[in-house]
């Protein structure tokens, strides 16, 4: 088993540091947040008093944080896990970040005698708590089949998609997908609503055929439910999204439905749903139609 530091314990980095606690491996972890780690420490592991403390009771260092600029502070800001690692120790990325950042941090990892994955992850908190996650690994091949066995106590599916920032772009399709699949899905269910139809029965009706998806089964019902406790948030998946187009701007690739979803994320963000479900998508088409994804009123017998 190893000695691992984490970093990072929200939504996603506390079911994901609890797996690793389940499998045996001695945990240590660091957040900013402190009522966070007290959460973890319940489960058995250790309390760190900053990203360097962490680093330095680790021999491999995995972080979990909100985007690229709260990597770098961990890893190489003050106090970051740079002062306390010792070489050769592996630092792990798991936070969606810009792959460009994924690469900087990388070759700032290497010049100081660590290394360095960039394995971003997708599923959500339920996937995250399930320990099913799956988990887009880029860099050296060596040191991803020797991480892979921690990798598979937080994810069912651990793939080694090419070098340093690789992960980070295989992230960043994926979510292009589920991003513009819950858009799909809300202008379909509000389009059924206004119908009279009852979307459950849609859903039901249409999961089973070509339309149906994770995306689909995961979200649809939580739609229905009036259901948006966060799983994802829609600030976060904004950041994805904006991230994708970043990369796509310096390739010279169009993304236009991209581009539309990202903005539909903007307006929700303006509108201060931001810590919503990305399930949310579906009330901005809600608004433009004027209607709410829901069963119609049950008919009622005449006298």
């Amino acid at each position: 088993m190893s000695n691992i530091g984490f970093i990072g314990l929200g939504i996603m980095g506390n079911p994901m540091c609890r797996n690793l606690l389940k499998a045996g491996h001695k945990v240590v972890v660091y957040d900013v947040v402190p009522a966070l780690i007290d959460r973890v420490t319940e489960y058995g592991a250790s309390r760190g008093g900053s990203s360097r403390e962490v680093a330095e009771q680790s021999d491999i260092v995995i972080t979990m944080l909100p985007d690229g600029p709260e990597v770098e502070q961990a890893i190489h800001g003050p106090g970051g896990v740079f002062e306390g690692a010792r070489p050769g120790s592996t630092v792990i990325d798991m936070s969606s970040i810009s792959p460009l950042v994924a690469q900087n941090v990388g070759a700032a990892c290497a010049a100081k005698g660590l290394r360095f994955l960039d394995a971003p992850v997708s599923g959500g908190e339920p996937k995250a708590i399930e320990g099913s996650l799956a988990i887009m690994v880029g860099g050296d091949e060596a040191v991803f089949h020797e991480m892979a066995p921690v990798l598979q106590a937080m994810g069912s599916s651990v793939t080694l998609t090419g070098p340093v920032g690789a992960g980070n772009v295989t992230k960043l399709a994926n979510q292009i997908v589920v991003a513009c699949n819950i858009a799909a899905m809300g202008e379909a269910l509000v389009l059924a609503t206004r119908a009279g139809l009852d979307p459950n029965v849609v859903f039901n009706a249409i999961k089973g055929g070509l339309a149906g998806s994770t995306v689909l089964n995961a979200k649809a019902p939580m739609v229905i439910a009036r259901n948006f406790k966060p799983g994802f948030r829609i600030r976060l998946h904004q950041k994805d999204l904006r991230n994708a187009l970043l990369a796509a701007d310096s390739m010279k690739v169009g993304l236009p439905l991209t581009s539309t979803v990202q903005q539909m994320l903007m307006t929700l963000m303006n509108q201060g749903k931001g810590d919503l479900d990305h399930s949310a998508i579906v009330m901005f088409i809600e608004e433009m139609a004027g209607i709410e994804v829901k069963a119609p009123p049950a008919a009622t017998e005449k006298p």
